[in-house]
């Protein structure tokens, strides 16, 4: 099994994008999307966060800037609805463009899933509902059968809409990483053919800068043993896109056996390999986190 890439790094938080967003400098946004394509990304996601004022311009601009270098298709994300109309007006291929995000709040989604509707694009649908965060797997699967069933009923299909079940940090909520999991056990249950995304790096929010790549690349692992369709992901980090491809079964198999209480050994695996078995079992709650679970 394999992942889509959902390309993170075309976002208005990054210093250089930030700045040619700003001056509509299309130089290092065209650079960027190249970039992606190159290191395998599937999608580019045009993260403007807000953009509260000038979104319904800056949205077009952008897709229009990328896509007069790369085919890719695209991801438009901001929490702006107007600029997300403004992208998918413009888009080659607004078939294959998915809204990122649609939340489970009936304010958000009445405005949306028309939108998603009109264009035939998909969306990603936010387990995010009134009150925030779920809880557990359960408020996420409640939330999930509201979203869809209004999807469903706009006349979209399961197989259009991509499940965020909402990554949460590991350092502060270690038990949410396994609950998550639950939850995509059960997707197919609630929603056959629906697909799933996740914001991978979420997980290692919080965490030293060193320890992030390994957290990101074994939780993807453990998501996609459940379903995972595709994980928006940094396009920087190899060893992530060749284990979203399918490259690197050795890790998989190790953190396989770790989900499986069936660890081998550490004296008989390379450091490499031990990193990832210690990894997996703080994700999976067998080791308490700290930023130190590496040494110990």
């Amino acid at each position: 099994m394999t992942m889509l890439c959902f390309g993170e790094s075309l976002n208005v938080m990054g210093t250089k994008i930030g700045r040619a967003f700003k001056e509509r400098d299309p130089g290092p946004i065209q650079e960027e999307a190249k970039f992606q394509k190159e290191m395998g990304m599937d999608y580019i996601d045009i993260n403007l966060g807000p953009a509260k004022k000038d979104g319904h311009d800056l949205m077009p601009w952008v897709v229009e800037t990328v896509q007069e270098v790369v085919d890719l298709p695209l991801l438009l994300d901001t929490s702006n609805i107007d600029a997300i109309e403004a992208g998918l007006k413009v888009s080659n291929q607004p078939e294959k463009t998915i809204i990122n995000s649609i939340m489970c709040r009936p304010e958000r989604y009445e405005r949306m899933i028309p939108l998603a509707a009109e264009y035939k694009a998909d969306f990603v649908a936010l387990m995010w509902g009134p009150e925030g965060l779920p809880r557990d797997e359960n408020e996420r699967a409640a939330l999930c059968v509201e979203l869809l069933y209004a999807a469903n009923e706009a006349g979209i299909p399961n197989e259009k809409i991509w499940v965020d079940g909402v990554v949460t940090p590991v350092n502060v909520q270690q038990e949410h990483a396994v609950g998550l999991l639950r939850f995509y056990e059960m997707l197919q249950d609630i929603a056959p053919g629906a697909m799933s995304t996740c914001g991978l790096s979420n997980v290692s929010n919080g965490a030293p800068e060193h320890l992030r790549g390994i957290l990101n690349q074994t939780y993807a692992i453990m998501l996609e043993r459940y379903g995972m369709a595709s994980i928006i992901t940094d396009p920087r980090d190899e060893k992530m896109t060749e284990i979203a491809k399918g490259k690197r079964d050795d890790i998989k198999d190790i953190v396989y056996a770790v989900m499986d209480d069936n660890e081998p050994n550490m004296n008989d695996l390379s450091k490499e390999m031990v990193d990832f078995l210690k990894t997996a079992k703080v994700l999976m709650g067998k080791s308490l986190y700290s930023d130190s679970w590496l040494e110990l």
